[in-house]
């Protein structure tokens, strides 16, 4: 592969820079006026290509499959971070009446979103998040770019994929649950399925509102702490296994103990900006900042393991859950929502810039050369990066008009709805309860299924569709394995990127239609 600096390289900056301001204006957009954010990895990958296909000299370089790669880093980096990371966060004090919190809330989520990002870069090809695992979205993109680059027969299967992709998209199936029950881990993902199932079925069936109960919460709270554990112990283990990484337990230690510095700082400059020291005692503010940090911590963790391996990421409701233990603590209303959008800016850049790493480590010849793959891995950062510092001042300029308009991310409303409220009575014992279920399944699953935190990540979202897209495509995936062996893995993996990247593409032009319609 061509080793190409973009920091180096002025027309590939260029084109990044302006991936960059798309991505970010996409994600804008689309969070405030519908709610979601698209993945927009493989928009970037097909921009490069066809600016591949311009017959002049200049152009040529867009070629390279590491120039394609760079630019689905740039524009997925700018879109999660621009929406997720950066203005739903400072929503929460505007649904408040806390205008006052933007400014201090903004420096802080900026830099979270950063630390966010190194972290993941930090903490990618380990014993923790290894390369080798699913990444799902990551495998939709490299597939992608190595189909237009090489074209054939898995170029044919590939748009075979995306078509049907597209169509089931159309027909309201959710093809990229479908596909990744080809990519993933078999038994997270069937505790993910079971999870959609029994939230979507629980109330029609048996009558019960699992939701209202906060047994998905308490379920993810078990779950949570668990994984939790199992990452330090997967760090400190000196066991000798067949996962072959690039980073050792060393360097793992190194970046969580300088992210756990990086949150310590961010929270208490967070909590000294938005004025908490004149509404709390200082044991009070200390447990704030020890707890801001945590939560920070442990919500870019669980959310990067969902995304890990099942492609989904649950970050808005694992947010949820450390808002309401914050209101359970007992923390005052403007902590509460300095607390919230600063651990729910962590875990989408989280998330996505693994996906970006998976997505090169393919194309890098999966970590075969690891001088090239260390390298590859250096730029996609350098990609990343660009992407944010591109974010930060868009966003900023255009919360003014978006907010002014009252176009703030629902969930925003969601999070200071909760805070309104305050907690209510039964929270804390279904909390406690179930987080005893949660807690036993992650431990029997280990940290390589994650079996607790899947199964938590498919009670918070319901999604009937999604549950049986998983189950079918499990069963089916056995099938094939069972019929034609190895011989049948490859060519079902490619179909399952094209189905995953033709969801993405419906999504992505459906939702900007839908958005261009509400205006």
């Amino acid at each position: 592969m061509e080793r190409v600096n973009p920091i180096k390289h002025v027309g590939v900056a260029l084109v990044l820079i302006l991936l960059s301001i798309a991505g970010a204006i996409i994600g804008i957009q689309l969070i405030t006026t519908i709610g979601v954010t698209p993945n927009t990895s493989i928009i970037g990958a097909l921009f490069a290509m066809l600016l591949a296909r311009i017959p002049l000299q200049a152009f040529r370089r867009y070629r390279s499959i590491e120039i394609q790669n760079l630019a689905q880093t740039a524009i997925s980096s700018a879109t999660f971070g621009a929406a997720n990371s950066l203005l739903m966060p400072i929503a929460v004090p505007w649904a408040l009446g806390e205008p006052q919190l933007v400014l201090p809330l903004f420096c802080g989520v900026s830099a979270a979103m950063l630390l966010d990002a190194w972290l993941l870069y930090r903490l990618f090809d380990t014993r923790v998040f290894p390369a080798s695992n699913a990444w799902p979205p990551g495998v939709a993109a490299a597939e992608a770019i190595k189909a237009g680059d090489k074209g054939g027969r898995q170029a044919w299967l590939l748009v075979l994929g995306i078509v049907g992709g597209v169509v089931g998209a159309m027909l309201k199936i959710p093809m990229s649950a479908f596909g990744t029950a080809f990519i993933g881990n078999i038994w997270a993902l069937s505790m993910l399925g079971i999870g959609f199932l029994l939230r979507a079925y629980a109330q029609p069936v048996a009558g019960i509102d699992i939701n209202a109960l906060y047994i998905p919460h308490g379920v993810m709270v078990g779950a949570g702490l668990v994984a939790l554990i199992q990452v330090v112990m997967v760090i400190r283990s000196r066991k000798n296994d067949a996962l072959v990484v690039s980073r050792n337990g060393n360097e793992v230690q190194r970046a969580l103990g300088f992210g756990s510095v990086g949150y310590i700082v961010i929270s208490a400059l967070l909590a000294l900006a938005g004025g908490l020291w004149s509404e709390m005692g200082i044991a009070m503010l200390l447990l704030f900042v020890l707890y801001a940090a945590f939560a920070a911590f442990a919500h870019e963790l669980i959310v990067g393991i969902a995304a890990m391996h099942s492609g989904w990421f649950p970050a808005f409701a694992v947010a949820l859950i450390t808002l309401i233990i914050g209101i359970l603590i007992g923390f005052p209303p403007l902590a509460l929502c300095l607390l919230c959008g600063f651990t729910a800016a962590t875990g989408p850049a989280f998330a996505d810039m693994g996906y970006d790493l998976k997505a090169g480590f393919i194309l890098r010849g999966n970590g075969a050369d690891l001088q090239q793959e260390l390298w590859g891995r250096r730029i996609q950062l350098i990609a990343a990066m660009i992407a944010f510092v591109v974010s930060i001042p868009l966003v900023w300029y255009a919360h003014t008009f978006f907010f002014a308009d009252n176009l703030l991310p629902p969930v925003a409303r969601v999070y200071a709805k909760t805070i309104q409220a305050g907690a209510e009575p039964g929270i804390a014992g279904n909390l406690l309860m179930w987080a005893i279920p949660g807690a036993i399944i992650q431990l029997i699953g280990g940290p390589k299924r994650q079996l607790g935190v899947l199964l938590a990540t498919g009670l918070l979202i319901n999604n009937a569709m999604a549950g049986w897209a998983v189950v079918v495509g499990i069963a089916l995936r056995i099938v094939i394995i069972r019929i034609w062996g190895d011989r049948g893995r490859s060519p079902m993996e490619v179909m399952a990127a094209g189905f995953i990247a033709g969801d993405a593409l419906y999504s992505f032009f459906h939702s900007l239609f839908a958005s261009s319609s509400k205006k």
